[in-house]
């Protein structure tokens, strides 16, 4: 992993020396690539290449930007199965080549091979900009779980850079670069990435699995060898256990895998104080599956003292983002001081399956199919972009097996009213998941079925209360009542929000960047009173009791 930038003139206006851009640039983004930084610039200066990395696979020998023939290219991901081509397609140009053996060595070889169709070859997930002659090609994988953005400078230089921040002081407009995307200078944006379901008109079916049975079965089979290929590292591994369904599987399943090559699983979790819901459950995760785990604490007031870092880091305003990332901001620094470069997370697994409480309430398995779509599509606007900003804030890389691709093609082919929650028949939110894994004896019962908590609920109510508190304590009516005319985007409703668009207005001033951020906002819920989970009515101490549930 690591922040990348380049920019690109087809039709030069003037052509002058960029490094000096690059290099500040490079420095706003240096929590995600602390290890080296490298940077290329064409003869005429017509484009160039920065790349500052955080080092996983061949840590002493995979420096970028790569130069090769009359390729240069730089990549910001993890390319899983990289492998395969160094020992298969390319075995001979490995060989007799000086080409790392980062995985990121693999994209210009692939590219000069299969051209702009190598993207589609990729598994794994990646923002990549390559340099061929006079051309420029950048993409980024299929979810957006690696973040890029795109601007435009005065002398009309096309930049790209991993985070927004790194283009701010010099192009006078800046856009989200769309995930499952491909841009050529030839030919501009072309979606590679189009499942069936990804369009609502082909959403709804028909579904090709309704079988119990075989979506069980397929269910495992995926999401083991999903989290088997992201433990794919040269340096120390740990996985986020919170304690619910999503990071418990995915914790098992890898401390399963590293036994059998005599390796122990460290795993990480983050609360308030001991005996908060997510250290209780996570302590009798780790004893069952036998991990070397670790508890972070934190107090509230620590969480406040660092929100103007964290919307620095984030980008965006919006409340359920700020409230996740900070707990899991610490945690991460706390992570990278224990010598921890990579940790697997549980990220993806409440959109495809329908697993936020508010899902209660989708009127018919349509809706519900409706709303699995758009919030997988809209994942790299939250979820994605906390589990990305929040880890890579304290440089250590997040890797999430939920949203391998060949996993998310069997989830989603799945008939939605086997997902929906029917507490009357004892389904309770992401029921399909769950059961496929209750005769596994992977994880404890009590956390198969234990209910879902929204992350920031999970490290302790107060955490949430507290942040409530501390905006209603500064921000006054006075100040609140302007709130339409000092924020007409994304109006906040209530006083920590309003707080949080404050804070951001002052560390973000470019208008595009304020323009790029979206609200999480449970579609069946009301927003303006909260939109935690906790909030909703749904939510309960716990479960019908296990022998209610469906087997």
């Amino acid at each position: 992993m690591c922040g990348i930038i380049a920019f690109y003139q087809k039709s030069p206006l003037k052509l002058e020396s960029q490094k000096s851009i690059i290099e500040s640039s490079l420095k706003k983004m240096s929590h995600r690539g602390p290890d080296e930084s490298h940077i290329y610039q064409s003869s005429d200066f017509s484009k160039g290449l920065g790349h500052t990395r955080l080092s996983i696979i061949d840590p002493s020998f995979g420096a970028q930007p790569f130069l090769w023939e009359d390729l240069q290219w730089i990549h910001n991901g993890e390319i899983y199965n990289h492998a395969h081509f160094r020992e298969e397609e390319f075995k001979s140009l490995f060989d007799q080549s000086d080409l790392s053996l980062s995985d990121s060595a693999i994209i210009g070889p692939l590219y000069k091979k299969y051209g702009t169709d190598f993207v589609s070859k990729l598994d794994g997930v990646f923002s990549i900009v390559i340099l061929d002659g006079d051309k420029i090609i950048a993409a980024r994988d299929p979810l957006g779980v690696k973040p890029l953005f795109y601007g435009f400078d005065d002398e009309e230089r096309m930049w790209f850079a991993s985070e927004m921040k790194a283009l701010s002081s010099h192009c006078r407009e800046i856009h989200t670069f769309p995930p499952g995307t491909l841009y050529t200078s030839d030919e501009g944006f072309i979606r590679y990435y189009e499942p069936q379901w990804f369009e609502s008109k082909e959403a709804l079916g028909p579904f090709t699995l309704q079988d119990k049975d075989q979506i069980k079965e397929l269910l495992r089979d995926k999401l083991v060898t999903a989290t088997k290929k992201r433990l794919m590292t040269d340096v120390p591994l740990g996985a986020l256990l919170s304690g619910g369904l999503d990071s418990s599987l995915v914790a098992a399943i890898a401390a399963r895998e590293l036994k059998k090559t005599g390796k122990r699983l460290t795993t990480f979790s983050v609360g308030l104080k001991a005996g908060t819901h997510d250290l209780l459950s996570a302590a009798k995760v780790a004893e069952f599956i036998g991990s070397d785990h670790k508890e972070i604490i934190f107090d509230v007031e620590e969480g406040i003292s660092l929100l103007r870092t964290m919307i620095t880091l984030l980008e965006t305003f919006d409340v359920t983002t700020i409230r996740a990332s900070t707990p899991m901001f610490i945690m991460s620094k706390v992570i990278r001081d224990l010598g921890y470069k990579v940790v697997l997370s549980g990220e993806g697994a409440d959109e495809i399956f329908g697993g936020y409480l508010y899902f209660s309430h989708a009127p018919s398995a349509d809706e519900f199919q409706k709303e699995c779509v758009r919030r997988i599509k809209r994942l790299h606007t939250s979820d994605l972009l906390r589990a990305d900003r929040s880890t890579m804030g304290a440089s250590v890389e997040a890797r999430v097996p939920f949203l391998d691709k060949a996993f998310l093609d069997v989830a989603m082919s799945i008939d939605p009213s086997l997902k929906m929650i029917r507490r009357e028949e004892g389904r309770c939110e992401k029921w399909i998941l769950r059961s496929s894994f209750s005769e596994e004896s992977l994880i404890p019962d009590e956390i198969l079925w234990r209910q879902k908590e929204q992350f920031s609920d999970g490290v302790g109510y107060s955490w949430v209360d507290g942040l409530k508190e501390y905006a209603e304590s500064i921000i006054s009516d006075a100040d609140f009542s302007k709130r339409e005319e000092l924020f007409p985007y994304l109006t906040p409703t209530t006083k920590e929000a309003f707080l949080y668009r404050k804070i951001f207005s002052e560390v973000h001033p470019h208008g595009d960047i304020a323009k790029q951020a979206k609200r999480w906002i449970p579609k069946w819920q009301d927003y303006d009173v909260d939109p935690s989970g906790r909030a909703n009515d749904s939510h309960t101490s716990t479960y019908h009791p296990l022998e209610k549930l469906e087997a």
